[in-house]
């Protein structure tokens, strides 16, 4: 999706391109390799506890995160359809699910769904996420208007509301899944 013809790059014009449609997570090809903001959409019955702003055209459309990327391909088809590691995203999302769909989890220099648990939440990302975006020149310069405007769930750092706790205890259980966090080190015993 292209910024339409004379759109202005201001947090307004920049809703207006990222309301203007949706794509289906398989159907990505005109996703370009510039830099933007990009917006994840579910239907209203995905997250029925976090309600965002609904899509101005597909109303059965709720608003859960957006996100800005220096190169907005490979940050949603690397990261954010890929791996929890580099996705808060991801991590969110596999939080919010925890109960239902039964994640497991690791640490590495951070907590990481295992392999087989990285493909079960792409599928569920293809089966319940919509993505739109909005190609521009400085997305850090509009990112957190575009946010504080339109206020999505899964936002916490520019968002607040009364879902920020939810997201923030998602997190949380998210964070203790993969078992307690040793920052002691290991003492050598004697024998």
């Amino acid at each position: 999706m292209q910024p339409h013809a004379g759109t202005d790059l201001d947090p307004a014009g920049t809703i207006t391109v990222l309301s203007s449609g949706n794509h289906a997570l398989d159907d990505l090809m005109t996703l370009p390799a510039a830099a933007g903001l990009y917006a994840w959409w579910a239907a209203a019955e995905v997250f029925p506890a976090l309600p965002g702003p609904a899509h101005p055209t597909d109303f059965g459309e709720r608003l859960l995160y957006v996100g800005l990327a220096t190169n907005l391909r490979r940050r949603i088809i690397k990261d954010h359809l890929r791996r929890s590691r580099s996705s808060t995203l991801r991590r969110t999302l596999a939080g919010l699910l925890l109960d239902t769909e039964h994640y497991r989890t690791r640490r590495t220099d951070r907590v990481v769904l295992v392999a087989d648990d990285e493909i079960r939440l792409t599928a569920w990302m293809h089966a319940h996420l919509r993505l739109s975006w909005c190609p521009h020149p400085t997305p850090g310069a509009v990112e957190a208007t575009v946010i504080e405007q339109w206020v999505p769930p899964l936002n916490v750092v520019h968002a607040s509301g009364p879902t920020r706790a939810v997201v923030q205890a998602a997190r949380r259980s998210y964070s203790a899944s993969a078992g307690p966090h040793s920052t002691e080190r290991d003492e050598p015993t004697s024998s």
